[in-house]
């Protein structure tokens, strides 16, 4: 058992973090693009350049798949994580270019134990991508399944005659 892993209760309601640090890339921008979502603004810089967006911007995908990255890093593979139960919403609201700086603010929405599962909290966050100039280019909303620490405290009965 590991005792340092985050558990359910150290996901306030009300609580704001804030973390990662990636910066996109033209070539991350249209690799991603080649292999997931092909619309020529993503693809093509002259093709951006004519169309409404102006410019070579990352997928929308994109931007939540980097999203996911940042959350792992910033704090879901170092919690007691048993999953998730899905994302609610996803808003675009800003293009992301080549060259932007993107980090996470993630807001605790809400939190409850599960009625059916009492070993296990669902937390509601609000994730918000930003980039580096203060900008939010995507709100992400969706549930986090965590581990309870009293759960985590029960010892194994395994091997236990």
């Amino acid at each position: 058992m590991d005792d340092d892993l985050l558990c359910f209760e150290d996901f306030p309601v009300g609580e704001v973090a804030e973390f990662g640090h990636l910066e996109v890339t033209a070539d991350e921008i249209k690799s991603f693009a080649r292999e997931f979502d092909p619309l020529p603004f993503h693809t093509d810089e002259a093709a951006a350049e004519a169309s409404f967006m102006g410019g070579l911007c990352a997928s929308g995908w994109h931007v939540v798949a980097l999203l996911m990255r940042m959350c792992c890093e910033g704090y879901v593979l170092r919690t007691a994580s048993m999953g998730s139960n899905g994302v609610d919403e996803v808003k675009w609201l800003k293009p992301v270019r080549p060259g932007d700086v993107l980090s996470v603010r993630r807001t605790t929405l809400a939190a409850r134990v599960s009625r059916k599962r009492p070993e296990m909290g669902i937390v509601t966050f609000l994730w918000e991508i930003v980039t580096q100039t203060g900008a939010t280019a995507a709100e992400v909303r969706g549930v986090n399944l965590v581990a309870t620490r009293a759960s985590r405290a029960v010892p194994s009965e395994a091997g236990h005659a």
